[in-house]
């Protein structure tokens, strides 16, 4: 009996996150709290600018265009990004980009107070923040690798992943109640009184300058960056296929029509279809724990690959909303379960310090 309960610690221990960093670095405590109260705000504007905009104009498709606006200022944030998070203070640049997303959703919460919501806001808004969300991540990725020692990084890592998929539950779900009960103004001035928690946790962080004093922005920087990119296929592969499944991988524009049209719901619906895409990243990441067991990650990516496509297809022809959420359960399930092999054959690449520019191609969290 003892022996299998030996056994059954261990498991429980290589699935449940390591919390050792959290208590062991202060540096890392406040960079990870504030990114939690950030990321728990913005996952309520996900779905109030959606909801929102469909209601605006009765059109998936425009929902569709305030999501893809996102896109290219996003990746720009994150190109343009990693040269001045590697020559700067990281502190200061993210003690900035919090105050700069904070003006973005401020305008979308005085939007939503107008008698007559506009929708241009619903574009030039959200395109302004996720600019600066690029900026912001670069720059707290860089961060961790200064706060904690390369003993705890794995785990350190591990943390704010698992951070994030507690915020694409909680988040989605509070937003489309408060949405139906207290309406849309408030959860953007939400998100607003988030990123000022996360300015005050970041400023307790230390002076975060690059080792050795980093290297100056500009088109030189940021060559290098690219230059490293094209110099591994399977970074190159990893970002192009992260690329396509943000675009592609997840009807989330469909959610606002699916919510009111199909299953006769409102913004609470559409906070629970979000939320539940959100639960299974969650349940996925507590079942890797055995991963290292694989030994075929092409094979296991294809079989991921296959059950989320079944699942989305299947989710797109049921008309039963708890059908529904299940499918939706399991593809966000079989989709972090398959980014946990993708990147294996780069893992040693970001291991170590790359050149200048590089802070923007680090793995997704």
């Amino acid at each position: 009996m003892s022996a299998h309960a030996g056994r059954v610690r261990r498991a429980v221990g290589r699935a449940v996150v390591d919390t050792g960093p959290l208590r062991r670095h202060a540096g890392f405590r406040w960079l990870w709290t504030g990114q939690l109260v950030a990321s728990m705000g913005s996952q309520l504007t996900v779905v109030a600018v959606a909801y929102q905009t469909y209601r605006l104009t009765n059109s998936t498709a425009m929902v569709g265009l305030v999501s893809l606006g996102t896109l290219v200022p996003l990746l720009a944030g994150s190109l343009f990004g990693g040269p001045f998070v590697d020559a700067w203070d990281r502190r200061r640049v993210l003690m900035s980009t919090q105050v700069l997303l904070a003006v973005g959703c401020t305008g979308l919460a005085v939007n939503a107070m107008l008698p007559h919501p506009l929708l241009w806001p619903m574009f030039a808004c959200t395109a302004e923040a996720a600019a600066f969300q690029g900026v912001d991540w670069a720059a707290r990725r860089a961060s961790v690798r200064r706060l904690v020692p390369g003993t705890d990084l794995a785990a350190a890592l591990s943390l704010q992943s698992a951070a994030f998929q507690l915020t694409l539950v909680v988040g989605p779900a509070a937003a489309g109640l408060l949405i139906a009960h207290t309406g849309l103004a408030l959860v953007y001035w939400l998100n607003v009184a988030a990123f000022f928690i996360a300015f005050l946790a970041v400023a307790r962080l230390p002076h975060l300058r690059p080792a050795g004093g980093g290297q100056r922005a500009g088109l030189a920087s940021l060559a290098g960056g690219v230059r490293y990119l094209r110099s591994s296929p399977p970074l190159a592969g990893a970002f192009l296929i992260d690329l396509g499944a943000m675009v592609f991988g997840l009807p989330r524009a469909l959610f606002p029509e699916l919510a009111v049209t199909v299953y006769g719901g409102g913004a609470a619906t559409v906070g629970y279809l979000n939320a539940a895409v959100g639960l299974g990243a969650l349940a996925g990441s507590v079942l890797t724990g055995h991963v290292w067991r694989v030994r075929r990650a092409g094979r296991a990516v294809a079989i991921c690959v296959v059950v989320w496509g079944l699942a989305i297809t299947a989710f797109g022809l049921v008309p039963w909303l708890p059908a529904a959420l299940a499918l939706l359960v399991v593809a966000g399930a079989a989709d972090v379960v398959s980014s946990v092999f993708w990147p294996r054959p780069w893992l040693a690449l970001s291991s170590r310090p790359g050149p200048a520019g590089c802070s923007a191609w680090s793995p997704r969290l």
